[in-house]
């Protein structure tokens, strides 16, 4: 049993079951055992691999997208470009590398900011980032950002923020609960309360007993803040996450351990929890304060953007054996059986605002 698991256990039997959300930021944000706090999550070492790990070439065309943005709203200066959720620091890097191509000025008087909660990874980002000349800073919230248009970026940020689940019990539902079972070992349970009918999507009445619905009022809360500074200050956001445009009933919460899955009350504190981001959410969010939501998926995404142009100027010198590993990144990254369909974009834009890839 991991430390943290006894810590859950003890805390069930003093206060009760605990609902997912709560179960979920004790995993993943635990100060002392927490998943986040305490281990190397990224990478073929870790427990799973990122785009920007899989190829440079996601990180620079994120990076001619944000240009390409920053040109439609008009150059703004100052401008602060941003990562929130920045992992390694490996997306930045090569950001910060192809804005340095695409436009000197830019990149040399553009504030840059990293939006990272944790210090064990902010220490790994300046590692990462080391020797850059761009001017570079670290904030926990978006709140401490310099007050101009911000241009944001998030990959995988949503998808490990806690969510909270319901279930069909009876003739209603009830939140989704960890309790104890007889020998004292995690279970999932459905809570004593009746729920909110508000909080449950339109076809949650036809869904059979024990069903699962998700909602995730932090990753709203999240997005609302981010809308909310650029409708105040100018800017744009592009979000790349796993998850689904049209909401539904179902359960995606889900353990990553070594490259595989796993039971997600076996070992809390030691694999990455998370769940299918509601992309619809998201967007209602954007619009209601006053901005355009463009959706699209990662593969389409990706190749609007010219991935086989850059995969070809890659390889174009290049052997067989790299060339063939390129040609394993563009599938990866984009093909519809890996990351190419189950990963969506989400793009925050000015009202009016046009866009390539995102037209």
């Amino acid at each position: 049993m991991t430390q943290l698991k006894t810590h859950i256990v003890d805390l069930i039997g003093a206060v009760g079951p605990i609902p997912v959300n709560e179960y979920m930021a004790l995993c993943l944000f635990d100060p002392k055992h927490g998943y986040y706090t305490t281990r190397e999550p990224f990478g073929a070492s870790g427990d799973f691999v990122t785009a920007p790990e899989i190829s440079q070439m996601f990180g620079e065309l994120v990076a001619v997208w944000l240009y390409q943005t920053w040109l439609a709203i008009g150059r703004p200066a100052p401008v602060t470009i941003a990562e929130i959720g920045p992992g390694r620091g490996t997306l930045m890097k090569d950001m910060l590398r192809t804005f340095s191509r695409l436009d000197r000025a830019l990149a040399t008087s553009a504030t840059f900011a990293m939006i990272e909660t944790s210090p064990r990874l902010t220490a790994i980002q300046k590692q990462t980032l080391a020797g850059t000349s761009a001017r570079l800073g670290w904030h926990e919230t978006t709140d401490t950002l310099p007050q101009a248009q911000l241009l944001i970026v998030g990959n995988e940020l949503f998808d490990a923020v806690p969510i909270r689940q319901f279930v069909r019990a009876g003739a209603g539902w009830r939140e989704r609960v960890i309790g104890l079972d007889e020998v004292d070992d995690l279970r999932f349970f459905a809570g004593a309360g009746s729920i909110d009918p508000t909080l449950l999507p339109d076809d949650a009445a036809d869904a059979p007993q024990g069903a699962i619905v998700e909602v995730a009022p932090a990753r709203t809360a999240l997005m609302a803040a981010i809308a909310e500074r650029i409708a105040r200050d100018g800017g744009a956001g592009l979000f790349i996450d796993y998850g689904h445009i049209r909401p539904g009933v179902g359960d995606t919460l889900q353990a990553l351990r070594k490259h595989d899955h796993e039971d997600v009350l076996a070992n809390p504190g030691e694999a990455d929890l998370t769940a299918h981001v509601d992309f619809a959410a998201l967007a209602a969010v954007v619009r209601a304060h006053g901005l355009d939501a463009h959706l699209a998926t990662q593969g389409d995404f990706l190749l609007s953007m010219g991935l086989l142009a850059r995969a070809g100027l890659l390889g174009a010198n290049a052997d067989v054996a790299a060339r063939e590993k390129i040609a394993g990144e563009v599938e990866r990254l984009a093909g519809p059986r890996a990351m190419g369909e189950l990963f969506k974009v989400l793009a925050v834009l000015p009202s009016g605002i046009t866009v390539p890839a995102l037209d």
